[in-house]
């Protein structure tokens, strides 16, 4: 097959790209530059995307001995994953941008220019797993799986690609247990990135400081901070700076009457205004999303499933089943076709500080089902 493969610079990357080299595909090498101002956008082990990060590729593919190309995609970035991030923060919700850019950008952008160019297939070092199932008087098919390697599994965020792209992704790395095997394994392929710090954090705020990146970016917009009997007990700088579940950078100027510790309970965009209360106002055990993405038949009725809604956070026990609606956060006007959304009841525990604008991802054992964006969350 013809392999285009995603290289950022890292070492997951660079052995995935020598995997696929090894397995007999003609591979072709692709740095994606998504900001302007590559040079600015590493800061020590942090960000990605820099000049030292398409230099580093560029190396890994003359030892893998295959082309080499940067591609500009900056502005579709931009346009996309950061236009999102500011946007959900503006509507009071929590975004997780690497859900869009792989969304977005990944497999999107980068899969269909691939395809257009006549490529098969792209590779990404992804840490996730595919598995092909033979399936009686129909073409097989293909499911995404949780990574061996539970610490850097990336199914969760991979799961919003949905069914017609995995058919065109390649995890060469899905069989990893470690990342210590994945560096040895570039130490004895001669990559030089085989000791290279991994990126972390969002990877266009290269300094981590993502309130002072939104600052930048919305202006300052003060308003209050107030408990849930209305009371003013704060000031802020942006409703948009906060999320639920939040309990440090409050900047409570009362304490409360308990002395218990107080959490950000709602963002309240319309009136600009923070709402702060007990740990206990943050359980909910029901959860609606929309822009449901499904790996299998959509569940009309419950099924029983596990759901995750952050990206290292524990899968919980729960119901799942399709639904026609977002849970009541968006509507459409008569005549449009409704939403796909997801409907979730967790069945064992309640879970803490779940935010609109998070992925809710449905597993059944390590495979993905589907994925949604959470829209609202509430105790039943």
């Amino acid at each position: 097959m013809r392999v285009l493969a995603a290289m950022s610079g890292g070492v997951d990357s660079a052995v995935a790209a020598a995997l696929a080299v090894e397995a007999g595909h003609d591979v072709v090498g692709v740095h994606m530059a998504l900001s302007r101002n590559r040079d600015q956008f590493r800061t020590g082990s942090r960000g990605c995307c820099s000049i030292e990060d398409a230099g580093d590729a560029r190396r890994a593919a003359d030892v893998l001995g295959i082309p080499y190309y940067v591609w500009d995609l900056s502005e579709r970035f931009e346009d996309t994953v950061v236009a999102d991030f500011l946007a959900e923060y503006s509507a009071g919700r929590t975004p997780n941008p690497c859900v869009r850019c792989n969304e977005h950008i990944k497999f999107e952008a980068l899969l269909d220019k691939a395809t257009a160019l006549g490529f098969d297939a792209v590779a990404t070092g992804h840490y996730a797993r595919v598995v092909t199932r033979d399936v009686p008087d129909a073409a097989p098919t293909r499911e995404l799986h949780r990574s061996p390697n539970a610490e850097k599994d990336q199914s969760y965020v991979l799961a919003v690609m949905g069914p017609e792209r995995l058919e065109r992704a390649m995890f060469p790395l899905g069989g990893f247990t470690s990342k210590a095997e994945v560096r040895a394994e570039a130490q004895r392929r001669g990559l030089s990135v085989s000791a290279k710090p991994d990126s972390y954090d969002i990877c266009f705020v290269a300094d981590g400081d993502t309130r002072g990146f939104l600052r930048s970016r919305l202006g300052s917009l003060p308003g209050e901070v107030v408990d849930t009997e209305g009371n003013v007990v704060g000031e802020h700088d942006g409703a948009y700076a906060f999320t639920v579940g939040q309990r440090k950078g409050l900047g409570l100027g009362r304490p409360a009457t308990d002395g218990r510790a107080r959490y950000v309970v709602d963002v309240q965009t319309s009136t600009n205004t923070v709402v702060v209360g007990p740990a206990e106002l943050l359980s909910v055990d029901r959860i609606a999303g929309t822009g449901a993405v499904w790996f299998t038949e959509p569940a009309a009725d419950w099924v029983e499933a596990e759901v995750q809604v952050r990206a290292h956070g524990s899968p919980v026990p729960a119901q799942v089943r399709a639904a026609s609606h977002d849970g009541g956060s968006a509507g459409g006007s008569a005549g449009d076709d409704p939403a796909p959304g997801l409907e979730i009841r967790l069945t064992d525990r309640p879970l803490r500080g779940v935010a609109a604008g998070q992925s809710a991802v449905v597993y059944r054992g390590t495979q993905v089902l589907g994925q949604a964006t959470v829209s609202r969350a509430w105790r039943a």
